[in-house]
């Protein structure tokens, strides 16, 4: 299995954060496990270069999937993704506020979504995973991905916001702020900081600001088994244990134990790997 994150490259590095690529294949008769995603601070755009999947949300239950290329919005609710044998995806994440600059619709529409990216982008994007397909190396992947973002660019897309700033930084530091914090780093009041929020990222900066703490401490535990949740709760800015625990309760129905015990049953484990980007 590889599990590989790829810098973009500088002309793309103000929309991205970064570039996935998971591959795998499952030789063996039987599907795979279900991977249960919880609610991640990001707005993707996801290639499935080969085998599709098919994904249904866990409180509405709401099923879609088989889709080419998706573009993902803000998801608030945990969704369970099943994929095929052979599994080959590149994932754009790009940073706060860039799908909006780059498409023009208002992320509040794009949230709890899983549409065809074909209906939002260009018709080229059709075209990508054929490429993808045809390459040989890794590196050669990325670089199809990045040629065809880069053809999206030429629509002139909208200026960068200083609350897409503000908000990028986040992602550097494991102790999130608060509104009013967020919205004097953007030198906005609270009210306008929440309202070009909503816009360019779909949801609250409240409830943003959440899921970023919660999945810096998702990540801390996946990566560090043996830490033990009042030192994740220490290390990630919760003021005790009661306050991590409640956010995992509103943000995935479950304890923080219960939570990464499914985990444990993702498919990325039968390959000796963890979730930890």
């Amino acid at each position: 299995m590889v599990l590989q994150e790829y810098k973009p490259s500088l002309s793309l590095a103000e929309y991205i954060r970064t570039i996935r690529l998971v591959q795998y294949q499952l030789k063996q008769r039987g599907s795979l496990p279900a991977k249960a995603y919880p609610p991640r601070p990001e707005h993707c755009l996801s290639f499935y270069a080969r085998d599709r999947e098919t994904v249904t949300y866990k409180n509405s239950g709401t099923k879609t999937g088989n889709l080419s290329t998706v573009l993902f919005g803000h998801q608030t609710e945990v969704s369970n993704r099943f994929v095929g044998n052979d599994f080959l995806l590149i994932q754009v994440v790009f940073k706060p506020g860039a799908l909006y600059r780059l498409t023009g619709v208002p992320s509040y529409q794009l949230t709890n979504q899983y549409i065809d990216a074909q209906t939002i982008l260009s018709k080229e994007v059709r075209e990508v995973n054929e490429q993808i397909n045809e390459c040989f190396t890794y590196p050669q992947m990325i670089a199809v991905v990045e040629k065809f973002l880069l053809r999206e660019l030429r629509r002139k897309p909208r200026e960068k916001h200083r609350l897409d700033i503000a908000t990028s930084n986040l992602f550097n530091n494991n102790l999130i702020p608060g509104v009013d914090q967020l919205a004097k780093d953007a030198c906005l009041t609270t009210r306008s900081a929440e309202r070009h929020f909503r816009e360019r990222m779909g949801v609250s900066p409240k409830y943003f600001l959440k899921v970023m703490r919660f999945e810096n401490a998702f990540r801390m535990k996946n990566m560090d088994p043996n830490l033990d949740w009042l030192s994740i709760s220490v290390r990630c800015g919760y003021y005790d244990y009661q306050h991590l625990a409640r956010d995992y309760r509103d943000l995935t129905g479950l304890t923080p134990n219960q939570f990464h015990e499914i985990d444990l049953k993702a498919p990325e484990r039968l390959f000796g790997e963890a979730d930890t980007y």
